[in-house]
Order: structure tokens, then C-alpha cells, then sequence
């Protein structure tokens, strides 16, 4: 693949700035004995351990071999070994065998490249590195002599200055949030680094005002995502905190914007809603950061990042109610406008098919397309489309174009249970038609009641329907309703093919049911997540029909059962452990 354009020069200025950040000041020493905040995955460091290396969705077996002798598969492999997130599941394993590794890699990462050499010595990789050799010097320091501590500590304040330098240069959002706290923290933690403090909270705070607008939303409107930064917030203030030092007012007011509208993104099963590139965020660190922050309401006025729920019972439903991101902040953007998630309980029900980023681009391309969302969609057609040219993490990828202009969202009164009625004109463009969708969760929660529409309103959008009605043939327009079921979701058609049914590995019974004027199909789906060498085979339920004329509406239910009681004991996790044994 052709190097995108600026990235020589980049890479240039970084190999510079680390060889000349060796001049800079020196630490030997901590401030403080630090405390580790990451949270790893003992799986993971068990199979770490075993020589298992899975790391951007490639697997490398070498039971024998060093982390950095290992053939490096793609560039995100690379990526992903140099920002060094795998000390966090060493650490969670803790015996003799994960820490002799620990202390083996990073060492000999201190040998290899600790004087400003190879590709992790980009702002955003560095940042996150400095966090982790901070969070687990106790771990990695443990038994070592002087002259590989010494080293070690040559390297971090290395590390340190270059951030001083070069934190400009990452990108806008998570990377550079990555690189500023990674600064942060070698000021708070490493004697000698104290003047990098104050440059580096006031550089935070700046980044802020400046990405986290006033409902705690990010551009990208990614929500794993705005854990991510928020998880980095919540650390930095802690630690300031335990310092004795005061924390910046603008850093606690990006805190205060964020939680309630991460809460709103929170499924009942502890993990977020996965849409615009983000997954349900690594196990305990919502909940973790969301009680750190010391903010405990939720927004219930108007939307969440664009985010509309309903909630009631043990049932959670979050749906995509805002235009997609724009321009540069679409390159990780899905066309996914009124898409929908339900989860019930613990248990996931309907999903999206989430990011394909790790299984290679094809993957990825259809993963960001209205087919792969639990919404309506026109056969051949996305309510966003891709187009344009840009950069993400070196990679060259498309921007979302054509996007809807008219996103609307109301909550109608409805008793004790609650509703939505939403729109976009998506397809207003290309057919002339608006996407109409009313969600109804009742009080109970055990039924969602919903309908989804396809209208011409204007004479202007009747003239675009008839042309494409002429383009059909005379034969209308096609179009599906998806709703993606998560893998562990058993599904069959039940009634002679008028329902499907749906069991939950709690024992829960739920069934899908429509009005009759669209076709009811099951057919198979995947399911699109990080740490794995693979997209799960799992199921969709489709309701199919033609446009034939300037609307047409189609109705449907998804009901627990009858005989499913509200509360089910649902306490075991066998299947979380099954999971994670890839």
C-alpha cells in the first residue's frame, strides 16, 4: 500500500525528536510508589503465556519466541504490540512464568529501541507505553538489577520528553488524549519530569473544551471511543488527586459531561452500545470508570451523542437518533441512522454487526454499511454512503458522504411505557422516500411494539419515487428490515413461519412476530468483534417487502414470552469464560 501522503515526513520528525529527547532530563526514580489502574484479561494472559499472540485479529503461535522476534503479520499488529496494552493481562495473570515475560519484553524493548528506533515511536503508542511502564513498574521492576532498572528509567524519561515534543502531532481525539496523559502522568510519577505537568494538564484541558462538546459527546460519536478518553480523564485526576495536587477544573468538567452520557450509552448487561467503529468497550472498565468519576445521574433529556434510549425493566433499547460523523470524523463513521440495540438483562439481543476493523478491509467496508445495522434499508443502498479519501492510523479509508440531512426524534406520551418516533430522509436523494420508525418499550419491559415506513411527502421527493419506480421496471422498490441476533441468541421460525423464536441463554423466551405485509425471513449474520481471528456466525431476522407507491408501512413485535417469568436468576458465567477461550 502506497504511504500516505505527510507520513515519511512524520516518521522522519519522530525518529528525530526521540534521538534528541535522550538530551533532555533525566529520572531515576519515582515520586510515588504507582498504583496500577489498567484492568487486563486473565485469558488473554494465560494465552500470552502459552505463545498464543493475538493481536489485531492475527494469531501468531511461538510458544519459544520473544514478542519482538515474532513475524509481524500487518502494520495494526505491529501497532498494537508496541503500545504494550498486553502488560495489562500479564499483570492480571501475576504468576512467575507472565511476569518473567513482562519483564523479558519490555527489557529487551528498552534494548532494541529505547534510544528512538522502530515504529513505536509515534505520540499516541508512546503515551499509551508510559502509562502502562507506570501502572506496572513495581511489576516489571521487581528482582531486576541496577544498571536494567537504570536503562529503564533512561527510557521512560526518554519517552516523557519526546511527548513534550511531539504530542502535537497526534491526531485529534483518543490519540492525542493517549499522548497528553501519558505526559501527565511521567510528570506526576517520575522525579525530573515535574516541569512536563503543568504543560501537559493545561494541553488536556484545552483538548477538552475543544472535543468534548457541552452534552459529553466526541465527533466521531463513537462510544467505545468516549470510554476510552474518559477512562484516560478519570486516571489522570485520580492520580493528581493521590498527589495532593488539584485537578484541573476544565479536566473535572469534561469528566462531569461525560459520565451521565456514557451511563445512557450502557447497556444492561454492563457493556455499551456498539456503533460508528466502537464495541461494547474491555470488560470492567465502564463500570470501573463510571464509579471513579463520582457522577451517578444519567441523561434522560434529549439525546446521549446522539443516542436516543428506552429503558425499562431489564430491558435496555439504544438507538441511533443524529446524522452519522462528518468529514474527518466519519472515517470510522457506520451508516447506521436508526439503527436499534436491545439487550435484556445480561444477555444481548439485538445487535449490529459491529466493526469488521480487525478481519482486513473488506470486512471493514461492510461492517460501516446500513445492512450490517438493525434498521430498514433499500436494497443496494445505505442511508450513508462511502466516498471520499482519508487516513486512520496510517491506513487509507473513506469518509461517509451523501449523509442524511434531516435526522428527527420525538418522544410522544404514552402512558407508563415509553416510545420514539423517528426519521431521516437517508434515502430522500436517490428515492424520494423518508425512513419513518416508532419504538414503544412498555412499562414491563418484556415487549418492544414497532413500525417502520417508507414515505414520499413532498411532489418534489413523489417525482424522485417515480423515476426510480421507472428505473425498477414498474417493479417498486425493494427493501429489508434487519434485526442482527447476537450469537449466543438460539433462533428458529416457529408458527408455520409467521414468528420466530428466540432463546436466551438465561432461559428467556422471546418472539418477533409482524403485521403480514412484509416477507419474514432468518438468515444468517455475522457478528463483527475485537480478539478474535474471525466474525462469528450468528443470525438475522428480515422482513422484506416493495415500495410500489409514495408509502407503505410494516408492523412488528418482539415479546417475551409468556410463560418467561420478569426476573430470571441469571448468575452464572460459563459462557463469558466459553467466550474467551478462542
Amino acid at each position: 500500500m502506497t504511504e500516505p501522503q505527510g507520513a515519511g515526513r512524520d516518521s522522519w520528525r519522530n525518529g528525530l525528536s526521540a534521538r534528541m529527547a535522550g538530551f533532555g532530563p533525566k529520572a531515576n526514580a519515582f515520586v510515588s510508589q504507582p498504583e496500577p489502574r489498567t484492568i487486563g484479561s486473565f485469558a488473554r494472559g494465560r494465552q500470552l503465556c502459552a505463545g498464543n499472540f493475538l493481536f489485531a485479529g492475527y494469531l501468531v503461535e511461538a510458544p519459544e519466541a520473544g514478542i519482538w522476534d515474532l513475524p509481524m503479520p500487518d502494520a495494526a499488529f505491529e501497532t498494537e504490540v508496541h503500545g504494550f496494552i498486553w502488560l495489562d493481562d500479564l499483570a492480571a495473570v501475576a504468576d512467575l512464568n507472565a511476569r518473567h515475560r513482562a519483564q523479558l519484553w519490555t527489557h529487551d524493548w528498552v534494548k532494541r529501541f529505547g534510544k528512538g528506533t522502530g515504529p513505536g515511536w509515534v505520540a499516541d503508542l508512546t503515551g499509551r507505553r508510559l502509562v502502562r511502564w507506570i501502572n506496572h513498574a513495581v511489576f516489571l521492576l521487581n528482582a531486576q538489577d541496577g544498571d536494567t532498572s537504570a536503562a529503564f528509567f533512561r527510557c521512560m524519561s526518554r519517552q516523557a520528553n519526546f511527548l513534550a515534543r511531539r504530542w502535537k502531532s497526534a491526531e485529534p481525539g483518543l490519540p492525542r488524549f493517549e499522548a497528553l496523559c501519558g505526559l501527565a502522568h511521567a510528570g506526576l510519577a517520575l522525579q525530573g519530569m515535574e516541569r512536563h505537568l503543568i504543560p501537559a494538564c493545561k494541553a488536556l484541558e484545552r483538548e477538552c473544551a475543544l472535543r468534548i462538546d457541552d452534552e459529553g459527546g466526541l465527533p466521531s460519536r463513537n462510544p467505545e471511543e468516549l470510554l476510552s478518553v474518559f477512562v484516560l480523564l478519570t486516571w489522570t485526576v485520580a492520580t493528581l488527586e493521590e498527589s495532593g495536587a488539584t485537578p484541573p477544573g476544565g479536566i473535572v468538567a469534561a469528566i462531569q459531561r461525560i459520565a451521565p452520557t456514557l451511563r445512557s450509552l450502557r447497556h444492561a448487561d454492563g457493556g455499551l452500545a456498539r456503533f460508528h467503529g466502537g464495541g461494547r468497550g474491555l470488560d470492567g472498565w465502564l463500570d470501573q470508570a463510571l464509579a471513579a468519576s463520582g457522577v451517578r445521574h444519567m441523561r434522560h433529556k434529549g439525546l446521549s451523542m446522539g443516542f436516543a434510549r428506552l429503558s425499562h425493566g431489564r430491558t435496555t433499547v439504544i438507538v441511533d437518533a443524529a446524522p452519522p460523523p462528518s468529514g474527518e470524523n466519519s472515517l470510522n463513521g457506520h451508516a447506521s441512522t436508526l439503527a436499534l440495540e436491545l439487550t435484556s438483562g445480561r444477555r444481548p439481543l439485538i445487535v449490529n454487526c459491529g466493526s469488521g476493523e480487525s478481519f482486513g478491509s473488506s470486512w471493514r467496508r461492510a461492517g460501516r454499511a446500513t445492512p450490517s445495522h438493525s434498521t430498514l434499508s433499500i436494497e443496494g443502498f445505505s442511508s450513508s454512503r462511502l466516498g471520499g479519501a482519508g487516513v486512520i492510523a496510517g491506513r487509507r479509508t473513506e469518509l461517509l458522504i451523501d449523509t442524511p440531512n434531516d435526522v428527527s426524534v420525538n418522544r410522544p406520551e404514552v402512558g407508563r411505557g415509553v416510545a420514539l418516533i423517528l426519521s431521516h430522509d437517508g434515502y430522500v436523494a436517490t428515492h424520494g422516500l423518508a425512513h419513518y420508525r416508532r419504538l414503544e418499550l412498555a412499562s414491563d419491559g418484556r415487549s418492544l411494539v414497532g413500525d417502520d415506513s417508507l414515505s414520499a411527502l413532498t411532489q418534489e421527493a413523489e417525482r424522485k419515487f417515480d423515476e426510480a419506480f421507472d428505473r425498477s421496471g414498474l417493479q417498486g422498490i425493494p427493501f429489508h428490515i434487519r434485526f442482527h441476533l447476537h450469537p449466543d441468541v438460539h433462533a428458529e421460525l416457529d408458527m408455520g413461519g409467521a414468528a420466530v423464536s428466540m432463546a436466551l441463554k438465561s432461559g428467556e423466551i422471546w418472539v418477533f412476530r409482524h403485521d403480514g405485509a412484509g416477507a419474514l425471513s432468518l438468515a444468517p449474520s455475522v457478528y463483527l468483534e475485537k480478539g478474535r481471528l474471525s466474525p462469528r456466525a450468528t443470525k438475522q431476522i428480515v422482513l422484506s417487502s416493495v415500495a410500489t407507491g409514495y408509502g407503505i408501512r410494516i408492523g412488528w413485535t418482539l415479546a417475551k414470552a409468556q410463560d418467561t417469568p420478569s426476573h430470571i436468576r441469571d448468575l452464572s458465567a460459563e459462557d463469558d469464560l466459553a467466550k474467551t477461550d478462542r
